[in-house]
């Protein structure tokens, strides 16, 4: 991990040093998002590293054949960026956390399973994972791995080392062909779609409860990384705030739950959570 002082600004610092007492001694359930990940080189739709594009839609992708193409063209190409991704700092402090018992189970909004990658368990994925995919029929899983030897084996013309600008979600900016091929459920042959929450999609409700549960008996929320524009995130803050437990925010950026929060930490959450929850 890098120098826990290094590019931790007087303020943060003393904000940490706040919040760690605060934290001490507490069930702490834990809630990221995005910007836990851009260091990793994964970009965000909000905050530091962000892009100026707009996710593809639930009605969208379901609606039309050739916005389904469009995706998974994108995704064919933009899929690396996911796959190859390695956690970062941020990623390895919670989950040597979780080790020593400092925080619980984590909550992500993130897609990308660093979590996991880190040493991570009992993590809830919100918003589902990138790395498999799903018929909206029959409910098969299928790993993200044997689609991308599907689609290169359907599409072996693509080239997919072009210089390309890549999106949050998986995804790259790249032209598209009519002529791409996308399978069906080799089961059912229903929809396939990413095993994720796309945006006008609602969290499946098991998975919510879930998660609400593991805050019920939390004694404080922590929240990395997120500017909790969504609803799905942002319910979690409300939740905790109204049964009076201390929320401690770690974000470069303005959230909604800034003025819910005991302490807001305004730092990059690589450098900030080593020394909030290990120093």
């Amino acid at each position: 991990m890098p120098d826990r002082e290094v590019s931790l600004s007087a303020a943060a610092a003393y904000s940490i040093d706040i919040a760690r007492e605060l934290l001490l001694g507490k069930k702490v359930v834990v809630l990221t998002g995005a910007g836990l990940s851009t260091d990793s080189g994964i970009p965000d739709y909000r905050g530091e590293g962000r892009v100026a594009r707009h996710p593809m839609t639930y009605d969208v992708f379901m609606g039309s054949h050739e916005a389904r193409v469009r995706y998974w063209a994108r995704s064919y190409v933009g899929w690396s960026r996911i796959a190859d991704a390695k956690p970062n700092a941020g990623h390895q402090s919670l989950a040597e956390a979780q080790k020593l018992g400092r925080i619980g189970r984590i909550i992500t909004q993130n897609v990308d399973g660093l979590h996991q990658a880190a040493g991570a368990t009992d993590v809830i994925d919100l918003h589902g994972r990138l790395d498999r995919v799903i018929c909206t029929g029959c409910k098969k899983l299928i790993a993200r791995t044997d689609l991308d030897t599907i689609l290169r084996n359907l599409n072996p013309g693509v080239d997919k080392n072009s210089n390309i600008e890549f999106t949050p979600d998986g995804d790259a900016e790249v032209e598209v062909s009519a002529d791409f091929k996308i399978p069906d459920c080799p089961i059912c042959k229903s929809i396939l779609k990413p095993d994720v929450v796309f945006f006008g999609e609602s969290v499946p409700a098991i998975r919510s409860e879930m998660a609400m549960t593991e805050l019920e008996q939390a004694d404080a929320l922590l929240v990395a990384g997120t500017s909790l524009s969504v609803n799905s995130g942002m319910r979690f803050a409300r939740a905790a705030a109204k049964s009076g437990k201390p929320i401690v925010i770690v974000n470069l950026g303005a959230t909604r739950a800034d003025n819910l929060a005991i302490a807001k930490i305004e730092a990059n959450t690589s450098r900030a959570l080593e020394r909030l929850l290990i120093g």
